[in-house]
């Protein structure tokens, strides 16, 4: 029998990440790029989008950040050079916002997601709903550190309102981004987890979808330039491009919908 993975490691993990990225950040920007911090679940889309820019801003150069949305926030307003921070939900961006970390007037959503309930892809038996994750054969679930992961918060709402957040809470393996409960799954080791729409799309191989699950706040993400940003200008142009067409375009080949609002 497996031990719970539930241990102290795995929250020293987004303390690490914020290390590495006050690191990564002063580097980057010492050599003059556009520094965008951005949600995990963004990874690929993002990249594509820098791409598209890049072609359109000759001499440009976008260098991405990814991770957990309020590991991000916390990077930045420890003094991590950034630009340009994009959320996977509106509450980073309100702690960003309180922090003093962004300038207001430039926050607009983006794009939307959906919460997915995932399992192996070679999975015998899979939960057809949240419900079924309370069953005794579910040993371990996979989802965001509601603490610190946007994804999290979701799943944590998702359950309540189904009201099996307790019996699933306690078969939890926190994860400390949206891309880890993701890799949790796709390895088999646990039984189930939840994830992203577009995060569950990118691994068709390795993973399966049972359920689309409701959210209690729809799933929208964010993105601003950053207050102390020193290429502001340039800040501004990379989200105005995220919101036209073209940037449109390019997340939606990734799964994203287009911001309701």
């Amino acid at each position: 029998m497996h031990s719970s993975p539930r241990f102290t490691a795995r929250r020293l993990l987004p303390l690490a990440t914020l290390v590495l990225g006050l690191t990564f950040h002063a580097t980057a920007h010492a050599a003059g790029e556009l520094v965008v911090s951005a949600a995990a679940s963004l990874t690929n889309a993002f990249k594509a989008v820098g791409d598209a820019y890049e072609k359109l801003h000759p001499g440009s150069k976008v260098l991405f950040n990814f991770g957990a949305s309020d590991v991000l926030m916390q990077q930045i307003a420890k003094g991590a050079p950034a630009d340009v921070f994009a959320s996977a939900d509106q509450k980073a961006m309100d702690r960003a916002a309180a922090e003093q970390v962004i300038a207001p007037a430039t926050r607009r959503d983006f794009a939307a997601n959906s919460l997915v309930l995932i399992v192996p892809a070679d999975s015998a038996s899979a939960p057809a709903s949240v419900r079924e994750l309370a069953a005794p054969g579910i040993k371990r679930v996979a989802y965001g550190d509601p603490a610190s992961v946007p994804v999290g918060r979701y799943t944590e709402g998702a359950l309540k309102a189904a009201g099996v957040w307790d019996a699933v809470s306690a078969k939890g393996v926190l994860a400390a981004n949206v891309r880890q409960s993701l890799d949790y799954v796709a390895r088999g080791e646990v039984d189930a987890g939840f994830v992203f729409g577009t995060d569950a799309a990118i691994m068709p191989g390795r993973v399966k979808v049972v359920a689309t699950v409701p959210t209690q706040t729809p799933i929208t993400y964010p993105i601003a330039v950053v207050k102390d940003s020193r290429h502001a200008a340039d800040a501004q142009s990379f989200i105005d491009f995220v919101a036209s067409p073209q940037g449109q375009s390019v997340l939606a080949t990734f799964g994203f919908k287009p911001a309701s609002r």
